[in-house]
């Protein structure tokens, strides 16, 4: 299993949804954009990290975006 963190730049985000058909975690949010499960929200930087094997579901989910708005990388214990 992969642990990893999920970002993304919600200024960059156009509500396209290409990351939905790929990650079935990313959601439309009540304001258009996306949102994840159990993610924190600094400003207009949404997060979350997940401990799964689901890593290239993510990755999928943000070569996808259009607008380069979703980052995935793989995040240590330490």
């Amino acid at each position: 299993m992969s642990k990893y963190e999920i970002t993304v730049d919600l200024e960059l985000c156009d509500g396209i949804f290409a990351c939905l058909v790929r990650d079935d975690r990313f959601e439309e949010s009540e304001d258009g954009l996306v949102t994840l499960p159990d993610s924190d929200r600094d400003g207009d930087e949404l997060s979350a990290v997940f401990e799964d094997d689901r890593l290239a579901d993510a990755e999928d989910a943000a070569a996808a975006c259009p607008t380069d708005a979703i980052t995935v990388r793989e995040v240590s214990d330490s």
